[in-house]
């Protein structure tokens, strides 16, 4: 991670973001906890048309092109499931 500690940012001004863009986004610390992330100009518009783009996603649409994560398998959801809903009984 990229990182910039604020009393840096304070000593040093615009010029450590400058340098420290040349590396990607750059996570601003806090008493060492990200506070903020700068990213540059380019960056921040593809977001931002990212973000226009899937404005007007469906849920059924989010949840068609998610893709898990975790290790359980469907049979191993169902049965949690119905074993759930048995003890609401």
């Amino acid at each position: 991670m990229n990182t910039l500690k604020a009393i840096e940012l304070k000593r040093r001004g615009i010029a450590a973001i400058e340098e420290a863009l040349a590396f990607g986004p750059v996570h601003i610390l806090k008493h060492d906890r990200p506070t903020a992330v700068v990213v540059s100009e380019a960056e921040y518009q593809l977001l931002i048309r990212k973000k226009a783009g899937r404005k007007n996603l469906a849920a059924l649409d989010w949840i068609r092109d998610y893709q898990p994560t975790g290790k359980r398998t469907k049979a191993d959801i169902d049965k949690q499931i119905s074993e759930e809903r048995s003890a609401w009984e």
